[in-house]
Protein backbone atom coordinates (compact mmCIF):
# COMPACT_ATOMS: atom_id res chain seq x y z
CA UNK A 1 0.00 0.00 0.00
CA UNK A 2 1.69 3.62 -1.21
CA UNK A 3 1.45 6.60 1.22
CA UNK A 4 2.06 10.00 0.05
CA UNK A 5 2.88 13.47 1.61
CA UNK A 6 3.58 17.21 0.41
CA UNK A 7 5.20 20.08 1.42
CA UNK A 8 4.21 23.11 -0.91
CA UNK A 9 5.97 26.25 -1.10
CA UNK A 10 9.16 25.26 1.05
CA UNK A 11 11.56 28.14 1.63
CA UNK A 12 14.12 25.93 0.53
CA UNK A 13 16.34 25.94 -2.94
CA UNK A 14 14.24 23.40 -5.16
CA UNK A 15 18.02 22.49 -6.03
CA UNK A 16 19.09 22.14 -2.79
CA UNK A 17 16.28 19.96 -1.54
CA UNK A 18 16.35 17.80 -5.03
CA UNK A 19 20.01 16.64 -3.47
CA UNK A 20 18.42 15.32 -0.83
CA UNK A 21 15.65 13.60 -2.17
CA UNK A 22 17.67 11.54 -4.81
CA UNK A 23 19.91 10.82 -2.00
CA UNK A 24 17.18 8.84 0.13
CA UNK A 25 14.97 7.17 -3.68
CA UNK A 26 14.87 4.22 -3.32
CA UNK A 27 15.96 3.13 -0.13
CA UNK A 28 14.33 1.52 3.27
CA UNK A 29 12.81 4.29 5.49
CA UNK A 30 15.00 3.61 8.68
CA UNK A 31 17.72 4.33 6.30
CA UNK A 32 16.93 7.29 4.76
CA UNK A 33 15.72 8.94 8.33
CA UNK A 34 19.58 8.18 8.93
CA UNK A 35 20.90 9.43 6.19
CA UNK A 36 18.91 12.91 6.55
CA UNK A 37 19.91 12.97 10.19
CA UNK A 38 23.08 13.19 9.23
CA UNK A 39 23.31 15.00 6.47
CA UNK A 40 24.99 18.66 6.82
CA UNK A 41 22.64 20.40 4.27
CA UNK A 42 19.77 22.28 5.21
CA UNK A 43 17.08 21.04 3.33
CA UNK A 44 17.45 17.63 4.98
CA UNK A 45 15.51 18.70 7.89
CA UNK A 46 13.09 19.78 5.70
CA UNK A 47 12.49 16.28 3.34
CA UNK A 48 12.94 14.62 7.03
CA UNK A 49 9.68 15.81 7.87
CA UNK A 50 8.55 15.06 5.26
CA UNK A 51 9.38 12.08 5.48
CA UNK A 52 7.96 11.42 8.02
CA UNK A 53 4.92 12.03 7.37
CA UNK A 54 4.63 9.92 4.60
CA UNK A 55 4.91 7.67 7.21
CA UNK A 56 2.66 8.28 9.32
CA UNK A 57 0.11 8.72 6.62
CA UNK A 58 0.61 4.72 5.88
CA UNK A 59 -1.23 2.80 8.26
CA UNK A 60 1.59 0.42 8.88
CA UNK A 61 2.93 0.22 12.41
CA UNK A 62 6.31 -1.65 11.19
CA UNK A 63 8.23 0.83 9.48
CA UNK A 64 11.35 -1.75 8.69
CA UNK A 65 9.22 -2.72 6.26
CA UNK A 66 8.85 0.42 4.32
CA UNK A 67 10.95 2.02 1.70
CA UNK A 68 11.01 5.29 -0.74
CA UNK A 69 9.04 4.89 -3.81
CA UNK A 70 9.22 8.30 -5.15
CA UNK A 71 10.88 11.56 -3.89
CA UNK A 72 10.90 14.40 -5.87
CA UNK A 73 10.79 18.54 -6.23
CA UNK A 74 8.81 20.88 -8.06
CA UNK A 75 9.69 24.38 -8.52
CA UNK A 76 7.43 26.97 -6.86
CA UNK A 77 7.01 30.63 -7.16
CA UNK A 78 10.39 32.73 -6.69
CA UNK A 79 9.78 35.68 -4.61
CA UNK A 80 11.49 38.71 -5.83
CA UNK A 81 13.51 41.38 -3.62
CA UNK A 82 15.78 44.23 -4.33
CA UNK A 83 19.19 44.67 -2.53
CA UNK A 84 20.81 47.76 -2.89
CA UNK A 85 23.57 48.35 -4.35
CA UNK A 86 26.48 50.76 -5.65
CA UNK A 87 25.55 54.42 -6.82
CA UNK A 88 21.59 54.09 -6.52
CA UNK A 89 20.90 50.73 -8.20
CA UNK A 90 19.45 47.70 -6.95
CA UNK A 91 19.90 44.20 -7.58
CA UNK A 92 17.47 41.48 -7.75
CA UNK A 93 17.60 39.02 -5.41
CA UNK A 94 15.33 35.60 -5.94
CA UNK A 95 14.03 33.58 -3.03
CA UNK A 96 13.36 30.29 -5.19
CA UNK A 97 10.53 27.93 -3.29
CA UNK A 98 10.09 24.17 -3.42
CA UNK A 99 7.16 21.74 -3.85
CA UNK A 100 8.52 18.58 -2.45
CA UNK A 101 6.63 15.00 -2.96
CA UNK A 102 7.82 11.42 -0.95
CA UNK A 103 5.54 8.31 -1.78
CA UNK A 104 6.53 5.11 0.22
CA UNK A 105 5.35 1.90 -0.22
CA UNK A 106 5.89 -1.58 1.34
Amino acid sequence: MEAKANANFVRVSPRKAAQMTDLIRGKKVVEAFTLLKFSQKAAGEVVGKVLKSAVANSKQKNIENLKVKEAYVGYGPTMKRMRAMAMGRGATVRKRLAHITIVVTD
